[in-house]
């Protein structure tokens, strides 16, 4: 189904159209692999200490017998993770899957409203958080299935006295650790040591097994976890493999900076594929301080460094960073929000390394096409991975040629399964005939590269992160003062994009910093309207319905914040 255009492009640069999956069978034979080959390198980094590949999964292994033994968990059931980029998530997670258990990766950063909806919908039995982000957890865990809450502080992996002096400084200097009192928690220190006394007992597990619930935004406003399987996940990684070696990447020889959260698909994956790699993970958790970033590269250097287009600019324009030896990096890669050229060109004037963009959804596990080593095209989503095709296609159904703008549809091995209890929506993501509705609006260009040019979907990507307007519309609707209110998103060459607000008040006296205040209590900050503007009345079709691109279009109005 490939164009013959992006055929010829990805056979002049040597990239393969098709690749042998059977390598492995699960993630948990991947751990084997990196043990085997790699078991005396270091595998993750983060505040200064540093787990080899042995270790990680020796610990991995410890809080896997845990779960079989001490949880009451059964195979299959579901595992919250609310961890920022710091050791324990990389084993949590293998242990998670270890146990053939399913991952729920959630955002730290959740308010209890958004926390309570994803536990909910997954149905999470257990919920393992960092006490620094568990207030919200505290409030609404009763009104959820948790049945069991772990909690951990940031340097509990790490040896001491270095854990105590860490965790007394965030802890009692810092004051970033709330007062927690949940009906039913255990410290992860302790389900550590119980799985230490207690033996691994190894789980047969397929391809369609389970590795995570993905929560994506919905039209409907309502999260949708999106299942990705073992196979999923193990055919992303095979396939990004084969696009790294364009790179010029060598196995066991890389060091990868992980800035960007790992409860995000795109970051996800991407460590997964280094770990397969027997690569080294330096994990940030907390990329806004730079200068924590600046410390990582100083201390153990960057051959390959993950970032979207706020953190690109960000460091660019940082003192320390530019005074920085960055001769060793080979590979940046940018995803999650469109690189603006700008950008592009601001990080290889500073770095000496260019950027090559991918493209990728939740649903896809997420890496769909790049731009490859050799042929790096900005503007451009590149080339399609192996096994993928990618095509634009009518409102119709029908393929469309060269040069012609419709939606970008795309089928692989790494699709989802489908979305967690929707068969319904599942239904109108995939069609009959398998294909995946990305709802983007993309071209193909003569060269055989596609670009996007616009979104059929009203989702707006701040940072990075998906934001569904039907959600910013549902909580600032809650507000007693609001008739009716509808958010779209618009153009900033920081974030991507920033959502405004547009809104008509049953109570006039309603200010835009008073309804702004009330939606940062309800919606994760990336989620908070940076601009509202209230109108008389919002432009609307025929059959009522709000029309956002004519808000999106107009003019902006006198009272925002």
């Amino acid at each position: 189904m490939m164009n013959p255009a992006t055929l010829a492009a990805m056979q002049q640069l040597n990239l393969p159209t098709a690749i042998d999956y059977s390598r492995y069978d699960n993630l948990l034979e991947v751990l084997e692999h990196v043990v085997t080959h790699y078991g005396s390198k270091p595998a993750f980094s983060c505040m200064g200490h540093t787990l080899t590949f042995c270790e990680f999964a020796q610990q991995a292994k410890q809080f896997a017998a845990y779960l079989q033994q001490h949880s009451g968990l059964q195979q299959g059931d579901r595992v919250a993770i609310q961890l920022p980029n710091i050791l324990q998530y990389p084993v949590v997670l293998y242990g998670v899957l270890l146990a053939d258990l399913v991952v729920v990766n959630t955002n730290p950063l959740y308010t209890a409203r958004e926390l309570k909806h994803q536990l909910n919908d997954s149905g999470a039995k257990m919920l393992i958080v960092l006490k620094n982000v568990a207030e919200a957890a505290q409030q609404i865990i009763t009104d959820t299935p948790v049945e069991q809450v772990l909690l951990t502080e940031i340097a509990d992996f790490h040896p001491s006295p270095k854990r105590q002096l860490i965790n007394g400084v965030v802890k009692y200097i810092k004051r970033m650790v709330p007062k927690l009192d949940f009906p039913v928690a255990l410290s992860l220190r302790e389900a550590m040591a119980l799985g230490k006394k207690a033996e691994y007992q190894p789980v047969a597990v397929t391809r369609d097994h389970l590795v995570a619930l993905q929560y994506t935004g919905g039209t409907t406003g309502v999260a949708k976890g999106a299942m990705l399987s073992h196979g999923n996940i193990l055919a992303n990684i095979l396939q990004c493999q084969a696009l790294f070696k364009s790179y010029g990447m060598t196995k066991g020889e890389e060091t990868i900076l992980v800035p960007l959260p790992l409860y995000h698909i795109y970051s996800f994956t991407v460590c997964m594929v280094m770990v397969e790699e027997g690569s080294h993970c330096i994990l940030i958790p907390n990329p806004r301080d730079l200068s924590s970033v600046v410390k990582a590269i100083r201390n153990y250097g960057m051959t390959f460094f993950c970032g979207i287009n706020t953190l690109f600019v960000a460091l660019c324009h940082d003192t320390a960073f530019k005074k920085l030896d960055l001769s060793a990096l080979k590979l940046t890669l940018s995803g999650g929000m469109a690189l603006t050229e700008t950008a592009a060109k601001l990080w290889q004037q500073t770095t000496g390394c260019e950027i090559h963009q991918g493209y990728g959804l939740t649903e896809t596990s997420p890496v769909i096409s790049a731009n490859p080593g050799g042929g790096n095209k900005i503007n451009t989503i590149g080339l399609p991975l192996a096994d993928t095709d990618l095509v634009v296609m009518s409102e119709q159904g029908d393929m469309l040629p060269m040069g012609e703008q419709g939606e970008l549809c795309m089928r692989g091995p790494q699709l989802m399964q489908g979305y967690w209890q929707q068969p319904e929506e599942t239904a109108k993501a995939i069609d009959a005939q398998g294909w995946f509705h990305t709802g983007d609006i993309g071209v193909l260009d003569p060269d055989g590269y596609h670009r996007i040019v616009d979104r059929k979907k009203d989702m707006i990507i701040v940072s990075g992160f998906n934001v569904y307007p039907n959600e910013v519309e549902a909580v600032a609707s809650e507000h007693p003062g609001v008739l009716e209110c509808a958010a779209v998103g618009v153009p900033d060459e920081t974030k991507g994009e920033t959502i405004k607000l547009f809104v008509v008040l049953k109570d006039k006296s309603v200010t835009a910093k008073e309804l702004r205040a009330f939606c940062k209590v309800r919606l994760t900050g990336y989620k908070v309207p940076s601009e509202i503007i209230f109108y008389d009345e919002l432009p609307k079709s025929a059959v009522g319905k709000i029309l956002r691109r004519e808000l999106r279009d107009g003019p902006a109005s006198a009272d925002t914040v």
